[in-house]
C-alpha cells in the first residue's frame, strides 16, 4: 500500500534518469515521514536490476540504506520534538494529556515489533520511528530493530521484483504487493489495535463500576 503522489511512469522516468540516488533519497525521504511511495521505489529500483540497467546489489544496498538513515532521522525527529507537538494535537482534539501518556505506554509495549513489521506498510513506515522515538524506545535497541527492518524490507522488496519482473510486468506487480499490505495492515489491526482497544475498553468499564459503588 503506498501514497499516489507519483504515478508509476514519473517514478520509472526519475529511477531511469538518476538511478541509485533516486532509489536511495526516494526511500530515505518516505522513512522521515514524507508521503513519497518508497514500496514502489523499491519494487522499481528491483525491476530495473533484474531488466540489467541496475546493479541488484548496489539497488539493495541503497533501499537498505536510505530506510535505515531515515528512520534513525525520524527516531530522533520523534524524540527531540515530539512529544510537545503530540500535546498541541490532544489539545485541538480535546485529547487529555493522561490518555496520551496511556497510549504511549501501550505503543511502548508494541514498538520493537512496529519498527521491525512497520516496514512493510506504508503508514507505519512513515510514523514508526518517529514514534518509537516519542516513546523514549532506547536508541540502541531501535538500532537493532530499525537495521534489521530495513534490511529484510529491502531484501524481500528488491529481490521479489528482480526474480517476479522477468515473469509479469511492474504494474501487475506493484498492484499485487499493494493487496498483499492491504491484507499485512487488516492482520495487524486485528493483533495489535483490537487488543489495546479492548484493554481500553475494559479499563473504562472498571472505573465506571467503580464509580457506580463509591455513589
Amino acid at each position: 500500500m503506498s501514497f499516489e503522489l507519483i504515478s508509476l511512469e514519473n517514478i520509472q522516468e526519475i529511477a531511469h534518469s538518476y538511478g541509485y540516488w533516486a532509489i536511495f533519497l526516494g526511500i530515505l525521504l518516505e522513512n522521515l515521514g514524507i508521503p513519497l511511495p518508497g514500496e514502489t521505489v523499491t519494487l522499481v529500483g528491483g525491476f530495473l536490476a533484474g531488466s540489467d540497467e541496475l546493479n541488484y546489489w548496489l539497488v539493495l544496498g541503497d533501499a537498505a540504506t536510505g530506510a535505515v538513515i531515515g528512520g534513525t532521522c525520524g527516531y530522533w525527529i520523534g524524540r527531540l520534538g515530539g512529544w510537545s507537538f503530540l500535546l498541541q494535537v490532544g489539545k485541538i482534539f480535546r485529547i487529555s494529556e493522561v490518555r496520551l501518556l496511556s497510549i504511549k505506554e501501550q505503543f511502548s509495549d508494541n514498538a520493537a515489533k512496529t519498527v521491525f513489521f512497520g516496514r512493510f506498510l506504508a503508514l507505519l513506515r512513515i510514523f514508526a520511528s518517529p514514534l518509537a522515538g516519542i516513546a523514549e524506545m532506547p536508541f540502541g535497541k531501535f538500532m537493532i530493530y530499525n537495521v534489521a527492518g530495513a534490511t529484510v524490507w529491502a531484501s524481500v522488496m528488491v529481490t521479489l521484483a528482480f526474480f517476479a519482473g522477468k515473469i509479469i510486468s511492474l504494474e501487475q506487480l506493484v498492484t499485487w504487493v499493494s493487496k498483499f499490505a492491504i491484507l499485512a495492515l487488516l492482520i495487524l489491526v486485528v493483533l495489535i489495535v483490537v487488543p489495546i482497544w479492548w484493554e481500553s475498553r475494559q479499563v473504562r468499564s472498571e472505573l465506571a463500576g467503580l464509580k457506580d459503588e463509591q455513589d
